[in-house]
């Protein structure tokens, strides 16, 4: 959520940055407005508090207390109903104002480039020139299914569209990338939590996911709980309304969860293969930072992200989103996009994203940096290491041979416990 005191203190800036954004800076003046008339109302209450208190004392002075209480007792009765009328005037004109900020996006950092959509989005490095496979390579829809690995059919059947079921080799695959992710993540000095895939309203509201997404969610309306979309949720929530030590910080967590989304697509988009379904698999990572280093963190997480891609031998680049592109919570985010040989373009696998102080001050996750010193709002940071669904893809569409097998990257056949899958869709 916006900070309310920064755009009282300098409405320009928050203007000037929010006007990058294609929400645009309307809410500003709108805001200010109703700001004033929150602050002239609340200053009628202190008034009328300030005047109460004062006939008060008067009588607690009197000589004849009983006599001077009972004197003053309208004029005091009076105060109170007006007290009363003034105050309720206030809760209405903070919640006008909660409503407006609660839609506003987070403000971009002054890196991110200017631009109005993808294509605007800024090459930042790669890992070289994607290799030439020296055959025409299959999408990884044909090539799932050819191998016996991949069921849509069925999965339709089932659940209906946007969903899919891996089976055999393709599930162990799966399987053998989120313990290869949580693996390394481990290696890399992060906790591993376990989180409730259901979480609250509240905790959905404090990591930025309502009111804006509501309607990209699933949920049950019975005991209000929603499905996660991101293990980012739970993670983030997880120290909120805490006020933790200075030399706690750094925190980063991983977790892998299934994630859920009412993915609807754009003009029939996607609607094939693993890319975008309704339910899917991803190791998230998750940082607590304080706000002077959170920069410098995003760095490092979009490296530790970067690292899974490059052990697996995928051709990648890293894209710094421009500023129509950068989603709701971040003040700056990178993409990490794999190249796809069977449908010739790069896709997104991770997005790694700096919130600053958005999402944290929604949940009140904040830290001291002296036992004594005014608590402070962390910055939190977010990034797939990686989506599940779409690393697989970039294996099979990778790594697919003339013959219709595949073969494993050497990273993973550890944790798979094979080297190839046959055309006939048996593990080697």
């Amino acid at each position: 959520m916006l900070d309310l005191a920064l755009l009282r203190r300098d409405p320009e800036f928050v203007r000037r940055c929010a006007s990058r954004r294609p929400f645009g800076a309307a809410f500003v003046d709108e805001v200010l407005a109703l700001d004033t008339k929150l602050r002239a109302a609340k200053t009628a209450v202190e008034t009328l508090r300030a005047e109460k208190n004062a006939l008060s004392a008067g009588i607690a002075k009197a000589s004849d207390r009983a006599a001077e209480a009972a004197r003053l007792r309208p004029q005091l009765a009076a105060l109170d109903a007006r007290i009363e009328a003034e105050a309720r005037a206030v809760a209405p004109v903070e919640s006008a104002i909660d409503a407006i900020l609660d839609d506003v996006p987070n403000l971009l950092d002054d890196a991110v480039p200017a631009g109005s959509g993808e294509d605007d989005n800024v090459l930042v490095r790669d890992s070289g020139p994607p290799p030439q496979l020296g055959f025409e390579p299959k999408p990884h829809w044909d090539l799932g299914e050819a191998l016996g690995i991949i069921d849509f059919e069925r999965a339709v059947k089932i659940s209906g569209a946007r969903f899919s079921i891996l089976r055999g080799a393709g599930a162990r695959l799966s399987r053998a990338l989120v313990s290869f992710f949580l693996s390394r993540a481990n290696e890399r000095g992060y906790v591993e939590i376990d989180p409730p895939f259901l979480v609250s309203r509240r905790t959905m509201w404090q990591t930025g996911q309502l009111s804006k997404f509501a309607d990209a969610m699933f949920r049950d309306d019975d005991v209000d709980l929603f499905l996660i979309p991101t293990a980012e949720v739970p993670l983030t929530a997880l120290h909120g309304g805490e006020i933790l030590a200075a030399d706690a910080l750094p925190l980063h967590y991983t977790a892998y969860s299934p994630c859920f989304r009412k993915e609807a697509g754009a003009a029939g988009k996607d609607t094939r293969g693993l890319i975008r379904q309704h339910q899917f698999e991803k190791v998230e990572l998750v940082w607590l930072a304080q706000p002077e280093k959170s920069f410098e963190t995003l760095e490092r997480l979009t490296a530790d992200a970067e690292a899974l891609l490059a052990e697996l031998e995928l051709p990648y680049r890293v894209m710094m989103l421009c500023s129509a592109d950068v989603g709701f919570n971040a003040a700056k985010t990178y993409d990490l996009e794999v190249w796809l040989p069977g449908q010739n373009t790069y896709r997104e696998i991770s997005s790694c994203s700096n919130c600053t102080d958005f999402q944290a001050r929604r949940a009140q996750i904040r830290f001291r940096r002296e036992p004594k010193a005014k608590p402070e709002l962390v910055h939190t940071l977010n990034g797939s290491g990686l989506a599940v669904g779409r690393t697989l893809v970039a294996i099979l569409e990778n790594y697919q041979q003339p013959d219709g097998s595949l073969l494993v990257p050497s990273a993973l056949v550890p944790f798979a416990g094979f080297e190839s899958i046959g055309a006939d869709g048996v593990a080697h």
